[in-house]
């Protein structure tokens, strides 16, 4: 089916304000010639089309620019990725930036869907390090990339005791991946941006578990993980020639003779502990072994991303991202980043007093 787009409202046949109309083997998507609402808009028809069954679409027009092709794309996409997209003819740069999306669109979404069955803590780590290095290869920046993947009792002996705490109650080992990515060859540049990623590969809420309704797709719990090693993947294909760091942390949270419990008491390589008195709070728990780690990198600044509460999506609803943060430039440059991406951020209270809020007898 042939897509086109078009400024010209739809025929009253198809309603008032319709956005989509059909002629034969064709569909037309009825734009209103405001850019922001008409990329959700295009978003929304590929979704709808999806839904009606429509496989194998051809985008038509000159009209198609690289905005409205990704939007588009975004939409259409499912998780069976049964289903076929014909571009229009962009020009050489526009071209190899939307297959840069899409390929680390779809590793993102790819690797989130799939069941903590087969995604492992190690498998994360492991499928995170082959992306990258796939990505540096296409960009012949392969030799930039080096890694290495902690996993099992390892972790406890090297001091890593958020992620052993949690993950131990698991037969599947927990793993910390620890990549940098330095284009600069030279082992002593300094380091732009540390990245640290959440990889809860399932997460049952431990002793405080979930109810079903809550655990059925926890298997997403490693969102931040995943997030993260497809930006820096796609910064790379961007050009990206700073030097990156990327940790992922990784575990299961479940249930055992093993498991970790209320009133147990973690002791950070920093000296500084914390009393768990909810199993079911193990994010911040894993990610403070990568935070502890970035930090002592010196970089420019970290990145934390991480599916940590549901209250943040109580908060800013589906269409925003959260932050967090006590730099207020940092923000402000962030929010002008996500401005120029299309990427809406709503920043939520973050205060030094709030520390006062998490003060333990321990």
């Amino acid at each position: 089916m042939e897509i086109i787009l078009s400024i010209n409202q739809a025929s009253d046949a198809w309603g008032k304000n319709a956005i989509l109309s059909f002629d034969s083997n064709k569909a037309t998507i009825h734009l209103k010639s405001n850019e922001k609402i008409d990329r959700t808009l295009v978003q929304q028809v590929a979704r709808k089309l999806r839904g009606q069954g429509i496989k194998d679409v051809e985008l038509v027009g000159e009209e198609w620019d690289l905005e409205f092709c990704w939007a588009f794309y975004q939409g259409f996409y499912t998780a069976k990725q049964d289903y076929g997209i014909e571009f229009p003819h962009l020009d050489h740069a526009l071209q190899d930036e939307l297959l840069a999306r899409i390929e680390c669109g779809d590793f993102v979404r790819g690797i989130i869907n799939e069941p903590a069955q087969s995604l492992t803590p190690v498998k994360l780590a492991e499928r995170a390090a082959e992306f990258i290095l796939n990505q540096a290869d296409i960009y012949n920046k392969k030799s930039a990339v080096s890694f290495k993947i902690i996993s099992g009792e390892e972790l406890e002996q090297q001091g890593y005791h958020g992620i052993w705490t949690v993950g131990k109650g698991s037969a599947n080992l927990p793993a910390m991946l620890q990549l940098d990515f330095n284009p600069t060859q030279d082992p002593n540049a300094p380091v732009l941006a540390c990245l640290v990623g959440k990889g809860i590969t399932f997460d049952s809420g431990g002793y405080s578990i979930k109810p079903s309704d809550g655990m059925s797709t926890m298997r997403t719990d490693m969102g931040g993980a995943a997030l993260l090693t497809g930006a820096l993947g796609f910064a790379i294909a961007r050009g990206l020639n700073q030097r990156v760091k990327l940790y992922l942390c990784c575990a299961e949270n479940l249930v055992s003779d093993n498991a970790f419990k209320l009133g147990d008491i973690i002791t950070y390589k920093n000296d500084v502990s914390a009393e768990v008195l909810n199993t079911d709070a193990e994010g911040r728990l894993v990610l403070a072994d990568g935070l502890i780690e970035a930090d002592n990198q010196n970089p420019g600044f970290i990145i934390d991303c991480a599916t940590l509460t549901g209250a943040a999506k109580v908060a800013v609803g589906n269409d925003y991202h959260s932050v967090l943060s006590m730099d207020d430039d940092l923000v402000k440059n962030l929010f002008q980043s996500a401005k120029e991406e299309n990427e809406p951020f709503w920043r939520l209270p973050f205060e030094d007093f709030h520390r006062s809020q998490i003060n333990s007898s321990f």
